[in-house]
């Protein structure tokens, strides 16, 4: 059984539509979508926004936040209508809000930035192939970084000694010796 055929998502020309159906039909969704900007905008930075379409046939629709009023007041310079619905402490908390995610979105560049750089000092030590990550160019290293670098190397002797222990405890030390090829004169460690 075959399913239905369709053209999927394909690129129109920008021009005006000559069929009616096909026009409201677009219309309707692209005012939806304009609705959904317009209140990503706000609620990501806090905008106040105001949108008023008519449609081909002549019908209002209209978005706003906090109201149509409000915005347009503010845009024409006028003071603030006395019936504004904004209660003063949902309004308080809008204010608290957007600083925390303005603060939130501040982390997340720098950490970004420093992820970036973290990719860009490990792809440097993997360019050299004979090297290994523990000769990386400490010399471009912060305090931090340095201080994560030793943890990191602490725990990885730690292991790698609890490893050994464990392989010399369970009579491992020959297959160590097979898989390595050679034998070790690490001395058996108490961690």
């Amino acid at each position: 059984m075959e399913g239905k055929q369709t053209r999927g998502r394909q690129k129109i020309a920008i021009k005006r539509i000559e069929n009616e159906d096909d026009r409201l039909i677009t219309f309707s969704k692209r005012r939806s979508g304009i609705y959904k900007k317009a209140s990503e905008l706000v609620t990501l930075c806090g905008a106040e926004v105001a949108v008023l379409v008519f449609s081909p046939a002549g019908k209002a629709f209209s978005f706003g936040h906090p109201s149509i009023e409000s915005v347009a007041n503010r845009f024409l310079g006028q003071n603030i209508a006395p019936n504004d619905n904004t209660h003063p402490l949902v309004e308080a908390h809008r204010k608290v809000r957007i600083n925390e995610l303005n603060q939130q979105h501040n982390e997340l560049l720098v950490m970004e930035a420093e992820r970036d750089r973290w990719k860009v000092l490990k792809e440097g030590t993997s360019e050299k192939s004979s090297q290994g990550w523990w000769e990386a160019p400490i010399d471009e290293f912060s305090l931090q970084e340095l201080k994560q670098m030793n943890v990191m190397l602490e725990e990885f002797h730690k292991n790698l000694h609890k490893k050994i222990n464990e392989l010399r405890r369970n009579g491992g030390a020959s297959s160590f010796q097979a898989h390595t090829g050679h034998a070790t004169n690490i001395p058996f460690c108490q961690l």
